[in-house]
């Protein structure tokens, strides 16, 4: 395995876009604004050349941030197997808790084995950002799983102690006080973790978000079949006179990735093209004051009862 080596910003980066490096919370390393969420990476059907091409190639694009799960397919084993000799140039951000053979899901176990399991396939002996995927509730004020996080923090096994999540879990998450970072849903259809990212952030939390496009919402003629992609679509149709004759995917990443209190937007996809077209959409900077102000009143109008989409 290969260890992880210092993670200093670069000199004379831009003060906005995708490559700007930004702190990541208060943990010492440093993230572009636009990460790379690698589940289709671990497609079965994304043949293995063509994987290990796309994750030289974001890296060979600047971005400096890389997101998988255990529940990512062949992810993290490609991830591993293609980048160890270049782990050194980005933050590596992964997710457990379950799928330890032997030991219940969301155990003290499945937590304190999952982050060794997670090392030997990525190939890291530190890695760098670990979350909780997603458990609920309860089992984190239960603590145990907690606890093996912290356990391993302090082994040296991982640098900063995370929650994925959204709703309840998030809040409780960020109310112990035990984690340096989470991972939640923030874009233009889902709205209602911005004020509380922004504390976090504020309070020293590094703070990832996933599902910055909303599910592409804008380019379906009628509700998706899969659940959250139809929960964004519904929203949209409710939100889509405050885009104008705006570009909505390009207003909708820019506004997530800009977000008060984000260190970093995670997408996804297995075409080098498209990441290159979110990093040209981002060296745009952040949206005109007035067109966050009419997406944020958009969303008071339509959202105020609407929770964070799982």
């Amino acid at each position: 395995m290969q260890p992880h080596a210092s993670n200093p910003a670069p000199a004379g980066a831009p003060g906005h876009g995708a490559l700007e490096r930004r702190p990541y919370g208060g943990s010492g390393l440093t993230v572009t604004r636009l990460g790379f969420g690698a589940m289709q990476v671990g497609s079965a059907e994304l043949p293995e050349a063509q994987a290990g091409r796309l994750l030289h190639g974001v890296l060979d694009l600047g971005i400096r941030l890389i997101d998988t799960a255990r529940s990512y397919g062949l992810a993290e084993e490609r991830i591993g197997r293609h980048l160890a000799r270049r782990r050194d140039e980005f933050v590596l951000s992964t997710k457990l808790g379950y799928g330890v053979d032997g030991v219940p899901d969301w155990s003290y176990e499945s937590v304190r084995r999952g982050v060794d399991a997670a090392r030997a396939r990525l190939a890291s002996d530190v890695l760098d950002i670990v979350h909780l995927h997603s458990c609920d509730l309860v089992t984190l004020q239960q603590g145990a799983v907690l606890d093996a996080l912290a356990e391993a923090a302090a082994a040296g096994k991982l640098r900063v102690a995370a929650y994925s999540g959204d709703n309840e879990p998030l809040a409780a998450a960020l109310a112990s006080g035990r984690v340096g970072g989470v991972q939640a849903s923030l874009n233009v259809c889902d709205q209602g973790a911005l004020a509380l990212l922004a504390a976090a952030r504020a309070r020293g939390v590094g703070v990832l978000v996933k599902r910055p496009l909303a599910g592409l919402a804008w380019r379906s003629a009628a509700a998706p079949a899969d659940a959250a992609h139809a929960e964004y679509w519904r929203r949209f149709q409710l939100l889509r006179p405050a885009f104008g004759a705006d570009d909505p995917a390009a207003l909708a990443l820019r506004f997530a990735a800009f977000a008060p209190g984000v260190d970093a937007c995670l997408v996804g996809g297995t075409q080098l093209a498209h990441v290159a077209a979110n990093l040209a959409t981002l060296a745009a900077g952040p949206l005109a004051v007035a067109e966050r102000a009419e997406l944020e009143l958009a969303w008071r109008r339509h959202g105020a009862g609407w929770r964070g989409v799982i």
